[in-house]
């Protein structure tokens, strides 16, 4: 008789498990909303603690590659040769806006706005601006993001507001019909920051990007990815437990794969040693911020000798927006690290004066209308933008 009468049936078992183990690390894991609790994202944070900076350049890397990977970023698609649309100057009270579109894939064109000081010599600093999941109305025509842009260019940066897919002018398909949305976004900002580097005059040694809420999470993701991006002000989005309600945010595996696990404080930390300002609120996940999310960012920083690089400013008392208040805290630390003129936005007490900004309406600052028709090359579904995206 076999001393191991049962060897088929328990290599069958072990078989099936690899099986299954193998198959759960190759679909997709995601990690969406609020996939740690609190104490989980606060207990994960004080776990990848790093003692050295070697160690964390090693987990940093491993990081990156993680989101590269998961977001099929690996290789980037060409970059179309078509020249931009601009159109329709209007010149306000220290500063002009143009109206924009470009290709970031074939057929498929990313929309916004062009900012740009008046009255002043370059070079200029540039101040990429992704909107939030802002409706009524659509996210780059909304007040704040009006005032953002606008009170920048007067400081004396060339700042460029665009659409998220689905948002304002970007028509092309609906924002959380597209599958790999995340991919798209993160090419979208890639392409908008070329374009933004590619305008006259500017001064490729201070570039920003700036967001809220899902344009903050499109801000520390595009300055992990992009060495060019030099300071980072994401507005009340990194947080150790949330990982954005989106698929824009979240929908690729790019925060978790087998064993390995990240989360936004660790992406946002990527940015190290490069200035980063987090703002933070009392009502959304952001709370937590002075406590568990900045200690970590300020441990990072501090390993390369630039603990003083990374701010949070908080508003226990607000919610989440990009307002008046968490603006102004922008403007400070973005004048201070571009070297842009606060003077221009200051009134004689030194607070933040936004009145001179003309708010225009969602049909002036649209790119395609009857007069500039859309192109005729462009893609309209899901189904032909997955296709290009493959």
């Amino acid at each position: 008789m076999p001393k191991y009468p049962f060897k088929p049936l328990l290599t069958i078992v072990l078989l099936f498990s690899l099986m299954a183990s193998i198959s759960a690390q190759s679909s997709p894991q995601l990690c969406q909303g609020e996939y740690f609790t609190e104490a989980e994202g606060r207990a994960f944070l004080e776990k990848q603690t790093p003692k050295s900076l070697a160690e964390w350049q090693m987990r940093a890397t491993l990081i990156r590659n993680n989101i590269t990977e998961g977001a099929e970023l690996g290789k980037l698609p060409p970059r179309p040769k078509s020249k931009p649309i601009v159109h329709s100057r209007r010149e306000m009270n220290g500063y002009s806006v143009e109206n924009v579109a470009f290709e970031s894939l074939p057929g498929y064109y990313v929309t916004g706005n062009l900012y740009r000081p008046l009255g002043q010599k370059g070079p200029f600093a540039a101040i990429l601006c992704p909107h939030g999941h802002w409706r009524n109305p659509d996210g780059r025509v909304k007040e704040q993001m009006q005032q953002r842009c606008a009170q920048l260019a007067r400081m004396g940066a060339v700042v460029f507001a665009f659409d998220m897919l689905g948002y304002g002018d970007n028509q092309q398909c609906a924002h959380d019909s597209l599958p790999k949305v995340f991919k798209l976004q993160s090419i979208n900002s890639i392409r908008a920051l070329d374009f933004l580097l590619a305008q006259p005059g500017i001064d490729k040694n201070r570039v920003a990007v700036t967001g809220a809420s899902g344009g903050g999470t499109q801000s520390f993701m595009l300055a992990a990815l992009d060495p060019r991006v030099k300071v980072c002000v994401p507005v009340v989005m990194v947080s150790a437990h949330f990982f954005g309600g989106c698929k824009c945010e979240s929908g690729m595996p790019v925060h978790k794969k087998g064993d390995f696990q990240t989360n936004n404080v660790e992406i946002a930390a990527l940015c190290a040693p490069r200035p980063m300002l987090i703002v933070s609120d009392g009502e959304d996940w952001t709370k937590n911020n002075p406590e568990v999310e900045f200690p970590f960012l300020q441990n990072i920083y501090q390993l390369y000798g630039q603990k003083g690089l990374v701010e949070n400013v908080h508003f226990a008392d607000e919610g989440h927006d990009y307002g008046p208040s968490k603006r102004a805290a922008a403007y400070v630390f973005l004048a201070k690290h571009l070297k842009l003129d606060l003077s221009k936005v200051q009134k004689a007490d030194g607070s933040i004066d936004e009145s001179s900004t003309t708010v225009l309406s969602a049909s002036e600052l649209s790119v395609f209308n009857d007069k500039f028709p859309w192109p005729k090359n462009a893609l309209k579904g899901g189904a032909a933008l997955g296709r290009v995206l493959k």
